[in-house]
């Protein structure tokens, strides 16, 4: 949020009604979207789209004048344009009509510095570029200049606090920054540049859960505000509350010093939302449910799990029909998995005795018959196993069964309490693919201007690169018919099978529009007419802003969190770094998505060298030679401590804000290097080593205890220390309170941790071991193991 710094302090509370659908005044409905923060940079105009803040039929949107912030509706574009006075900085509620009805926008204003770059490249270079985390690795978008003549070239960016890894492009090579000592491993055996901006405000606000209690028929909720953990008082004309989308009566709002507590009435459903704003100095939006649970927060309880279903389990032999070429090699042909093996699992209770409880199955659409060689060198040939290579909209790849098995697998799922996410691929069919065959119009061109072809130019061309010369990918930009299409299948897949929501495959290589139509039809013909919510996560790699610009009420529900991951590897994995730097990441994704985020952590995925092969040494973080290590040195495990290393990651995942997702393997130790070694067949139950089946044994009970504990799915997080090898951090709802301490050192450590008074802990309790721990005051001493974790209950 951005707002001028008046010296004074902001406490927001918003409260988002449950999610109701009915007539309204001039045909239009109630807004029953909870309307999302809103980031803006102070001085700088920002266009957003209205549907992407919340659903409505049609958009009649007008503003009332604010001090701070200009805004305005265009509605023949529905747009929403905002612009922060260059010196603001803090939160603003802009209130606004949507026809008949009063809404609130909350909004966020920062003042954001610039940093300058410098290179002098030596010759006299035509192009030179500044490339990194900050604008999603696109090599050619921020030009530098030797504006004073001498050599020197430079430009400036504005960057939000963070930690930023970059590089210099000079006419075709890549170069670090040779002025820059601090860097880190690539994953391309190389270095990149890395500078950490600090925050403006070195005082850290924070908004804790204190108490919820019932009076009569009012529900009480009370909230601790303090700054660097000490209680920070606020004053009672300083705060404001929402209920939906309108104010709260200040009668029903009582401030006493640091705590602020809001009265309700017992029936009243929905979120509450609350943030503090002091001298531009802004808290994390928290929040807590009223009532009964609405759909959009039975996400918050995922624990999902990711199958390639080829290489999960093979119920049914009889299907199996791998392909015979003389250059393919086993790793990348079929292995027999299908949907009737995930069946025959979920009868046996695999998926109830690991925990999870939201299965994403992999492209299930018919694949071709035939291996295709890989354009790029040294031009492997390849099978269509995973199911990316789709030939046909509807019909199911025949090696994994038939669309009445799909519907009978979905069935069963839900009658035991899972939850079916679907792998779409919306970007690209296979040349063999009727939509291509008949529409070649619908998609973009193979040959780019300069004669090169058009294929993974994942940055450069991003809207419009193909996968490989068989995979023509669509042009929604410039084809209606296209979009419509794709997005009539993806909710075909919706209704005709019963799924409950989609991974959404490079997102990133498919515009907003596309996402935007589809997001519009889930809204009108499935989610509003049968109260349900369709989750949608993406897969993008990139900077934050790019990410985040598809994670909104229009768009998409989230992506995965590699900005996370990545950091989060590097730190576990590489001795004598500091937690301080992965709490700093932490610190950062919370800014731009809210500590509240339905954000995907993850240890691996099948695009990425799996966690073993790095834990165990095989393929070291940025080994250039993991894709090659894939064919010919294929990973496996040979040290006891990197199931520990493992194990303590996964705690990391299965405990911080966000859906943990456990790929397939994960829960044993699989290990592999690169695609396709790190899609290697799943093993069970015999096929187990000891200490595999000990391994699976640990994630299991961390899953439960996120699934008992509501702290660890719906709670904030709030740093105690992350120093060196120690990472502690406490998980609060109105519920509850958990603590969370890792050791990623090989020795144990002795910790001391100070509470915060206010949480008024007695008594503090293991949930791994269920032995006591002794306290004396708020101080805590406790004893972590090597490569090991606590998890304890503050009572």
């Amino acid at each position: 949020m951005r707002q001028r710094s008046m010296g004074a302090v902001l406490f927001v509370l918003l409260v988002s009604a449950g999610m109701t659908v009915g007539p309204c005044k001039r045909g239009l409905e109630p807004v029953s979207d909870l309307i999302p923060l809103i980031q803006l940079q102070a001085g700088v105009a920002d266009t957003l789209v209205a549907a992407d803040l919340f659903y409505a039929k049609r958009y009649a949107l007008s503003f009332e004048p604010h001090a701070q912030i200009d805004a305005e509706f265009l509605p023949e574009s529905g747009q929403v344009v905002l612009k922060a006075r260059s010196d603001f900085e803090g939160l603003a509620l802009l209130k606004a009509r949507q026809g008949r009805e009063r809404i609130v926008l909350p909004v966020r204003s920062r003042i954001v510095p610039e940093h300058r770059f410098q290179l002098t490249p030596g010759g006299h270079p035509t192009e030179v570029t500044v490339f990194g985390g900050f604008n999603s690795w696109n090599r050619h978008n921020l030009p530098m200049t030797d504006s004073n003549g001498d050599g020197t070239f430079d430009c400036s960016v504005s960057l939000e606090p963070g930690r930023y890894e970059y590089r210099f492009y000079v006419d075709g090579q890549e170069r670090i920054d040779a002025g820059n000592p601090k860097r880190v491993p690539n994953p391309f055996g190389e270095f990149n540049s890395l500078i950490e901006v600090a925050p403006r405000h070195t005082g850290r606000l924070h908004v804790h859960h204190l108490a919820r209690e019932s009076r009569g028929d009012s529900l009480m909720i009370r909230f601790a505000v303090t700054q660097n953990g000490r209680p920070f008082d606020v004053n009672r004309t300083q705060v404001l509350a929402l209920v939906g989308n309108s104010i709260l009566p200040e009668a029903q709002i009582h401030v006493e010093g640091s705590t602020v507590t809001l009265c309700l009435a017992m029936e009243r459903a929905g979120t509450v939302r609350c943030a503090v704003s002091s001298g531009g100095n802004v808290s994390l939006f928290q929040q807590a449910r009223l009532g009964p649970d609405q759909p959009a927060w039975a996400w918050r309880d995922a624990v999902m799990y990711s199958m390639m279903i080829d290489r999960f389990s093979d119920g049914d032999p009889g299907n199996n029909r791998p392909i015979s070429h003389p250059e393919l090699a086993d790793q990348a042909n079929y292995h027999g998995g299908d949907l009737q093996g995930i069946i025959d699992k979920m009868d046996e209770g695999y998926f109830d005795s690991l925990g999870v409880n939201v299965l994403w199955l992999f492209p299930v659409n018919d694949n071709p018959d035939q291996p295709y060689q890989e354009f790029p060198e040294p031009h492997r040939w390849f099978t269509g196993y995973h199911g990316y290579w789709p030939v046909h909209p509807r019909r199911i790849e025949s090696r994994f069964g038939n669309i009445e098995l799909f519907k009978s697998l979905v069935d069963k799922a839900h009658a035991r309490g899972y939850r079916v996410l679907l792998d779409f691929v919306a970007n690209h069919v296979h040349e063999n693919h009727p939509f291509y065959v008949e529409h070649p119009e619908w998609f973009g061109q193979l040959n780019l201007p300069d004669g090169r072809k058009n294929i993974r130019h994942w940055d450069e061309y991003r809207l419009t690169t193909w996968f490989d010369t068989f995979l023509p990918s669509f042009d929604y930009l410039g084809s209606d018919e296209a979009l419509e299409a794709m997005t009539d299948n993806a909710v075909w897949w919706l209704k005709e099978t019963g799924i409950d929501g989609f991974r959404q495959d490079a997102v990133k290589h498919i515009p907003n529009r596309f996402w935007r139509a589809l997001k519009r039809k889930i809204a009108q013909q499935i989610e509003v007419p049968q109260q349900r919510k369709v989750y949608q996560i993406g897969e993008t790699f990139g900077g934050y802003d790019l990410v985040s610009s598809y994670v909104n009420n229009g768009q998409l529900d989230a992506q995965f969190n590699f900005q996370i991951y990545d950091v989060g590897q590097y730190i576990f994995l590489t001795p004598g770094t500091s937690f301080e730097v992965l709490d700093s990441e932490m610190q950062r994704t919370f800014a731009v998505y809210g500590m509240h985020h339905l954000m995907g952590n993850l240890m691996d995925s099948h695009d990425k060298v799996r966690f073993m092969a790095q834990a165990d040494g095989d393929v070291p973080l940025g080994d250039a030679l993991a894709t090659e290590k894939a064919w010919t040195d294929r990973p496996r495990v040979d040290h006891a401590s990197s199931y520990e290393k493992a194990k303590l990651y996964l705690a990391f995942v299965l405990t911080i804000p966000g859906v943990p997702v456990i790929y397939y393997g994960d829960e044993i130790g699989l290990t592999g290097a690169a695609d396709p070694d790190n899609r290697r067949p799943m093993r069970f139950a015999d096929a187990l080593k000891p200490i595999e089946e000990a391994m699976k044994a640990n994630v299991s009970q961390l899953i439960q205890l996120r699934r008992d504990h509501s702290a660890l799915r719906h709670g904030d997080m709030v740093t105690l220390k992350a120093e060196g090898d120690i990472y502690a951090y406490v998980r609060s709802d109105t519920k509850e309170r958990v603590l969370v301490v890792l050791n990623k050192g090989e020795k144990a450590q002795a910790v001391t941790l100070q509470l915060p008074a206010f949480y008024g802990t007695q008594e503090v309790v293991s949930l791994l071991d269920h032995g006591g721990v002794q306290i004396e005051g708020q101080r805590l001493r406790l004893n972590v193991p090597p490569l090991g974790a606590g998890i304890y209950r503050l009572k």
